[in-house]
């Protein structure tokens, strides 16, 4: 059996604290956030306009857009997306969450770095 994994990245601005942190990310303070997402699949398109895809870019980043312009692009993060502590993975965790109730075909992980050195990824294991 064959499988691929695509993603798309996308770029956002935020800030948002750690009240429980011990150190400085206690304080506000902002990133420039870096993600992907991961779609995965056993058979790519065989005709049309999508041929050869698994899935096409444009359509996992209009599952993006809503989170990105309501959510996270330019927001406080502990505001906008009601978490208390919005660290990178309960952030990834949050993402993935919302592109599942949307629907995202064949999502697989998301991964989001807040700095260009730390991130996490989350995937949902089902057994």
């Amino acid at each position: 059996m064959e499988e691929w994994v695509i993603y798309k990245e996308f770029r956002f601005e935020a800030a948002h604290r750690l009240p429980h942190h011990d150190g400085k990310c206690q304080r506000l303070h902002g990133h420039s956030w870096v993600g992907r997402v991961y779609v995965q699949g056993h058979q790519l398109t065989e005709t049309g306009a999508k041929q050869g895809m698994l899935v096409d870019f444009g359509e996992v980043k209009r599952y993006l857009k809503p989170l990105l312009e309501q959510f996270l692009d330019h927001y406080y993060l502990n505001e906008s997306t009601g978490l208390a502590n919005p660290t990178s993975e309960a952030l990834a965790k949050w993402i993935f969450e919302k592109l599942e109730k949307a629907g995202l075909p064949g999502l697989q992980a998301v991964e989001v770095q807040e700095t260009c050195t730390s991130g996490a990824t989350y995937r949902k294991i089902i057994n």
